[in-house]
């Protein structure tokens, strides 16, 4: 199966208008507010609003309330939400009690222990990290043996894309400061993300 990509922590207009080009299968919104990658619900609104309908929104939260996320689930600025706090099963069973919505749940991974974690989880899907935002890549020897499927983060960039997706075959792959230029995303990087991912 195809590796898919998500591209994250978009902001502006001309991101968008890039991902239209590019076509990855997921796009990222950072609703946590300490990130310097935040957008508002109005701001993700009017993106969303600008994004082919074939790309698949993601919102991304850190201990949000189970209300903020469904509402904006509900009305249709994001696809599903991808979880970065303290989020755990009681949660998660909030949320599915009010909602269909799809949840992809994210895990730092330093030990076999956290792998165990993540294969755990009752998210729809997983998301193995190395940290939040570091730009640095974990050990990826540890999941070798990872039973179910994941989105692999942490220290991506169009340099390692293509050995990441040979070595480990993840669902998807997800990157946001490697493709980046002083703090904003490249159209450049993201294109050659891309192409390293899919070939």
């Amino acid at each position: 199966m195809k590796t898919k990509i998500k591209l994250c922590g978009l902001s502006r207009p001309q991101d968008i208008a890039s991902v239209n080009e590019l076509m990855p299968e997921y796009i990222g919104f950072v609703f946590h507010q300490k990130s310097r990658r935040a957008v508002t619900r109005e701001q993700a609104a009017e993106l969303k609003s600008l994004l082919r309908p074939e790309i698949k929104a993601v919102g991304v939260f850190v201990d949000a309330e189970v209300s903020q996320v469904v509402g904006l689930l509900k009305e249709g600025i994001i696809d599903l939400a991808q979880l970065h706090g303290h989020e755990d099963d009681g949660w998660i069973a909030r949320f599915r009690e009010i909602s269909e919505g799809k949840l992809i749940q994210a895990f730092r991974i330093a030990s076999a222990e956290d792998v165990l974690a993540a294969e755990k989880s009752a998210a729809d899907y997983i998301l193995l990290d190395s940290g939040s935002g570091t730009g640095q890549a974990f050990d990826w020897s540890l999941i070798r043996g990872i039973r179910r499927p994941y989105f692999l983060a942490g220290g991506l960039s169009p340099d390692n894309v293509k050995e990441a997706v040979s070595l480990l075959r993840p669902y998807a792959v997800d990157v946001s400061s490697g493709i980046e230029t002083d703090g904003f995303k490249d159209p450049v990087k993201m294109k050659q993300f891309i192409l390293n991912a899919r070939s």
